[in-house]
């Protein structure tokens, strides 16, 4: 979709009545979707899932992106603490079981959030994983919110084109070598001969957090 459709689209939802939100893991191909929902509605809430895990630089990009975009950011932190997210025996779940630990840092706390919401604007593109790919544009998820997937169609390319553009700024992990960064624990830097996603989860039989596979109805 084009910067006008994306407009079109959300301005219809908002004529309609209808509440939106979005989140965002600040990441480099993530401030795109952020710097587009400035230019049309920088009072949309973007919502930070805070896991408690983000590499610190994540975060302090986060601040300074929000700061440069005059963001409407929100904090979205885990109603289950730390010290309860540990398995039988002791270890923290992203050691052992990762995909309850981001069913409880990720998937519970935004499945929350679609009870309050119509629109959730999600920056997923369609060539990051065979998941996404078979997503639409439109699609419904959890507690009657609907998905809008703007950047489906976009390429690494157009990504670029758009940051050259507008000189938008890049996560400071990428000088070295990371280049799809979520949670510290579950992430390494990316190998010559590997696709972006495969830096998540190295070594696991794991893709997905369950954002993009619990909440949303096929």
């Amino acid at each position: 979709m084009t910067f006008e459709e994306i407009k079109k689209k959300i301005s219809g939802y908002k004529d309609a009545g209808r509440s939106l939100f979005t989140t965002s893991s600040f990441q480099s191909h993530s401030i795109v979707m952020l710097h587009i929902i400035s230019r049309i509605d920088p009072e949309i809430p973007v919502v930070f899932i805070n896991t408690g895990y983000h590499f610190p630089e994540t975060v302090r990009f986060k601040d300074e992106v929000s700061r440069l975009f005059s963001l409407n950011t929100i904090d979205l932190k885990p109603s289950t603490p730390k010290f309860m997210q540990r398995d039988a025996d002791g270890r923290l779940l992203f050691t052992s079981d990762p995909d309850h630990c981001c069913y409880l840092n990720k998937t519970m706390p935004v499945d929350t959030l679609l009870r309050k919401y119509d629109v959730w604007i999600n920056g997923i593109r369609g060539d990051q994983s065979s998941v996404r790919k078979r997503m639409k544009v439109e699609q419904e998820a959890p507690h009657g919110t609907i998905r809008f997937h703007p950047m489906l169609d976009w390429t690494p390319r157009m990504i670029y084109q758009y940051q050259k553009e507008f000189d938008l700024p890049r996560h400071p992990l990428e000088e070295q070598g990371y280049m799809s960064i979520g949670c510290e624990p579950c992430t390494r830097k990316v190998d010559p001969d590997m696709m972006e996603r495969e830096a998540r989860w190295y070594g696991m039989s794991k893709a997905e957090c369950g954002l993009h596979t619990d909440l949303v109805k096929n």
